[in-house]
């Protein structure tokens, strides 16, 4: 082995404790500068900025069939309310490509016949809405030797598998359109397709076979991406209304929407909801995806940093509309007791500020 280069190699103060270095920060910033360095390593810098608006004729099979108003907030890049569950993605992609692809290629396919890790499809449908697109990237493909596909699969993990009894209606949505994709691009039938869920508590897994039914696929799937095509289209928000009751519970957007404890309901997917905090990755996402969008009173509180570069949002009174720069104000930063209004106090009515970000109608009742 050749000599380490001492310029590059990583130093640490010798006043510094070793076990002081390993923090729940370190870790999170390691992996966020790992995961950036692999996005410009793989060719793929885009990653690291934040995605850009896709057509409203654009559609991701990923997407299919789930709440209308969530997938706009998605597309249009509204600021999420929570972290991305990166361990949960982590699994996924580690379980896939561990273990259920070996377990295809080792125990499964035979000697004329192979798996393909993914393939991508890119094709059209006409709808009542016009042309529409499905573009995406599928899970892994038994092809034969010529490289056609011969069975599609789509991969899931659960935390528990045993009460899976059917396979997910969004699930069969985006198996269909990757069977419909696949046929058009190999000009062969691919009308068979595997939803495997396992679950990332036992590894145990449920297997469903799935055949193309046109009826669900023209009915329902390509009904889907026309009516959400027409509300963007139409710049028009769409309703809150998810295919299950409990998708409402782990939506990213449910402040934002009017399903959680915020006093606001149906704002639109631009700027940040007041006296509400935001993890630091969504809080810079939104902003460089939207020139106009500054900083809340409340997440200069929370990212000081970020102030300098993108602005900050005066407080704003709710009682006489009377408005103070955000470093004027004294406030703890306990968002149970906003700052009041130094105006209204001098008048003996104290009345509470807030930072204005947003124009939306607050909840009725």
């Amino acid at each position: 082995m050749g000599e380490i280069d001492k310029e590059t190699t990583r130093t640490r103060p010798s006043e510094t404790n070793l076990v002081d270095e390993i923090s729940g920060k370190q870790f999170r910033d390691w992996y966020q500068e790992r995961e950036f360095r692999k996005n410009i390593e793989n060719g793929k810098p885009y990653f690291n900025g934040p995605p850009s608006v896709p057509s409203p004729r654009k559609h991701s099979p990923s997407q299919l069939l789930q709440c209308h108003r969530k997938i706009a907030y998605r597309q249009c890049n509204a600021p999420a309310e929570k972290p991305d569950p990166t361990g949960m993605f982590w699994f996924g992609s580690q379980f896939e490509e561990s273990l259920v692809i070996d377990f295809l290629r080792e125990a499964i396919v035979n000697d004329h016949e192979y798996v393909s890790n993914s393939l991508w499809v890119d094709f059209t449908a006409q709808t009542d809405a016009g042309t529409i697109q499905i573009k995406g990237e599928t899970d892994p493909v038994v092809v034969d030797s010529d490289g056609e596909p011969l069975l599609l699969t789509e991969i899931k993990t659960k935390q528990s598998v045993d009460n899976v009894h059917s396979p997910n209606k969004h699930h069969r949505a985006q198996a269909h359109a990757y069977m419909k994709g696949l046929s058009e691009k190999h000009d062969r039938k691919v009308t068979e397709a595997v939803v495997l869920y396992g679950s990332r508590k036992t590894l145990d897994v449920k297997v469903f076979h799935i055949e193309f039914d046109p009826w669900f696929w023209r009915n329902t799937v390509l009904s889907w991406a026309e009516t959400h095509t027409s509300y963007r289209l139409n710049e028009e928000l769409p309703p809150a209304n998810p295919e299950y009751g409990w998708e409402c519970s782990f939506c990213s957007f449910r402040e934002r929407c009017g399903r959680g404890s915020a006093s606001y309901e149906s704002v639109g997917p631009v700027g940040f909801l007041p006296l509400h905090e935001y993890p630091r990755e969504e809080v810079r996402r939104h902003l460089e995806s939207h020139e106009n969008v500054k900083l809340t009173p409340t997440l200069s509180k929370q990212h000081p940093d970020l102030t300098d570069k993108f602005g900050v949002h005066d407080w704003k009174c709710e009682r006489c509309d009377a408005t103070y720069s955000h470093d004027s104000v004294e406030w703890n930063g306990n968002l149970s007791e906003p700052p009041l209004c130094p105006s209204c106090c001098d008048h003996g009515v104290p009345a509470t500020l807030r930072g204005d970000s947003i124009l939306s109608p607050r909840k009725r009742g």
